[in-house]
């Protein structure tokens, strides 16, 4: 259905739910992947045979307005399921019609339907797919194979003409080959499928964009630095119209002494340059670790919002793109990465699956960043407890990194009370009592995706209380932590340190992006910057459900750790800086050797 709102929709509709849709869609998406390597094939074949010279160039270029129609296809075709890869590689097609002399500007509005991608573009497209394109297809085959009856068969070696007739035998062969190559679309049909992505969204960028892979070779050779020099045009407009010209004159240039061979040289010149150009677009972009991680969160993206699609409450009114807008699984990371990666790191990572880097002005090279905050990727869950329980100081120590004094800000707060409590936390015989604690204030998230234990969690909330464990005893959390246990309530005194009731659910963490330095919180102590003017409600509150854990339950792969690679980072760059310390330390030492200071010239 072409429009904007249910493009993607009835493509999901096909691929999912009708029976064999996928494997429909498939066999069109395949057939004409191979459709355009057939035909350059062909083309290479009848120019190595001479079969466009004379009298054989009309059909020759019947030929080339043939290819230029099925590329057209191809084109148009991509952007119709309106997923996220579609629409920004189709974007670069229009930008090249945009780029040509004179009637440029207008000739894309025209394409595009106008100034902008939208419901206009979609139809247009589907107009020139399914009605216009194939009504040419047709008409120009038409011509073709009636221009290739009159002339017949082309025969390089007269002397080695056809001994058989073209029925049956050359019928069988042809029946072969079309047999291999619709095993070859049926296997990928059935064990690849075609790719749909996530809803285009024109207000997510998606770098993981690029053209079908038989125009990977136009893409890699626009971004030579001495092709951009010259501009759009000359790159995607002027070089791909001289070639085409070339190939169009061949049957005239084959009419000069030696014209063949220089056709023939030229084809294969050219082939080796589009193969060569598409493996060295693949090695880049598999290289590219940017490219691999964009690749890796559409894949997420596309995986996530066919489960959202998939449930109970399926597609809503409003279209397939307000699934993942109004998905904290979606947008929790997209805004952690914005507004949180500056100082905190979400398993070791900016929430988006990439390391967080800087620049050096000095070097002016990048370099990995330290954070200077928490790493927030086990938020408020057991382990992120274990770890508060057992060694704040170590828990807290990213801190540091701003210049941020814990200890002295802390005072006799955490630093001191694990360092008091230590002793009896570490006994083997009160082992089943800290897992009780920490179950317990596990649960004061309300986390609905965490499976506690009754039985802890009641062992734990007398520990909190009391302080009694198995052996020994320490100072108890509700001594400085009042209320822990009942509703959370911006505004409600407190002890003067951080508010536990509540901690870690949505509404603790909107009231804590929101106002940080309340007394509640960190109150003068605080150092983090407050979001209640940066974050829309509807921001706000997606940031914060995401950390809480609160959203339909997804299969999908989260994004990997990358705090083994963080840390070796920061160790890497703690060593180099100690190297230049040491460096600069032997220079002033043999600068005092030397006797003081240097001669003037």
């Amino acid at each position: 259905s072409p429009s904007a709102q249910t493009a993607w929709e009835s493509v999901y509709y096909i691929q999912n739910e009708m029976h064999y849709g996928s494997v429909v869609r498939g066999i069109h998406h395949y057939s004409s992947a191979i459709m355009v390597v057939l035909l350059a094939i062909h083309l290479i074949q009848v120019i190595i045979d001479g079969a466009y010279k004379a009298p054989r160039e009309i059909n020759f270029w019947l030929g080339l307005i043939l290819m230029q129609i099925v590329l057209a296809l191809s084109l148009t075709g991509y952007l119709l399921p309106w997923d996220q890869k579609g629409y920004y590689a189709t974007q670069v097609t229009t930008k090249i019609v945009g780029a040509s002399p004179v009637v440029g500007p207008q000739l894309q509005e025209l394409v595009q339907g106008g100034p902008k991608y939208g419901h206009h573009t979609l139809t247009r497209f589907f107009a020139m797919h399914a009605g216009v394109l194939p009504g040419l297809l047709v008409a120009f085959l038409g011509l073709h194979i009636y221009v290739f009856r009159r002339h017949g068969i082309h025969v390089p070696d007269e002397d080695r003409g056809p001994t058989q007739r073209f029925w049956p035998d050359q019928i069988l062969k042809d029946a072969v080959a079309c047999l291999g190559v619709l095993a070859v679309i049926l296997m990928c049909a059935i064990f690849k499928g075609a790719e749909l992505s996530a809803p285009a969204d024109p207000s997510e960028a998606y770098s993981a964009a690029r053209p079908e892979w038989y125009f990977l070779f136009l893409f890699r050779f626009l971004r030579f630095e001495a092709v951009e020099h010259f501009g759009l045009a000359f790159g995607a407009i002027y070089v791909p119209g001289i070639i085409m010209g070339v190939i169009a004159l061949m049957p005239i240039i084959a009419m000069i002494k030696g014209g063949h061979r220089f056709n023939v040289l030229f084809m294969w010149t050219l082939a080796i340059c589009v193969i060569g150009l598409t493996g060295l677009a693949v090695i880049e972009d598999s290289r590219d670790s940017d490219h691999q991680a964009a690749i890796a969160e559409a894949e997420r993206d596309a995986h996530r919002v066919k489960e959202l699609a998939g449930l109970p409450d399926m597609i809503p009114v409003e279209g397939a793109g307000s699934l993942l807008k109004n998905d904290p699984f979606t947008q929790g990371p997209r805004l952690f990465a914005k507004h949180c990666s500056s100082c905190h790191r979400y398993n070791g990572h900016n929430g988006r699956g990439r390391l967080v880097t800087d620049m050096d002005p000095a070097t002016e090279k990048s370099f990995v960043s330290s954070p200077t905050a928490s790493d927030l990727g086990n938020f408020a869950t057991r382990d992120w407890w274990r770890s508060v329980l057992s060694d704040f100081e170590n828990h807290m120590k990213p801190a540091t990194n701003s210049g941020y004094d814990l200890e002295a800000s802390a005072g006799d707060g955490m630093v001191m009370w694990c360092s008091d409590n230590a002793e009896v936390l570490k006994d083997p015989q009160n082992k089943d009592d800290v897992d009780a604690m920490i179950e317990y204030l596990a649960s004061l998230s309300g986390n609905p995706q965490l499976e506690l234990d009754g039985d802890k969690l009641a062992r734990g909330e007398e520990i909190i209380s009391g302080g009694e464990l198995t052996s020994g005893s320490i100072s108890s959390c509700t001594d400085c932590h009042a209320g822990i246990g009942s509703d959370f309530e911006l505004g409600a005194e407190n002890g003067g340190y951080p508010e536990l009731n509540q901690y870690g659910s949505v509404a603790w963490l909107k009231a804590f992006i929101q106002h940080p330095e309340s007394e509640q919180f960190y109150g003068e102590r605080n150092v983090m910057v407050s979001y209640a003017e940066k974050l829309s409600e509807h921001e706000l509150d997606m940031l914060a459900r995401w950390l809480a854990g609160d959203y339909a339950e997804s299969h999908v792969h989260d994004y990997p750790s990358k705090l083994d690679e963080l840390d070796a980072a920061i160790k890497s760059s703690s060593n180099a800086d100690g190297a230049s310390e040491n460096d600069a330390s032997g220079d002033e030492a043999d600068g005092d050797e030397s006797g003081g200071e240097a001669p003037e010239e």
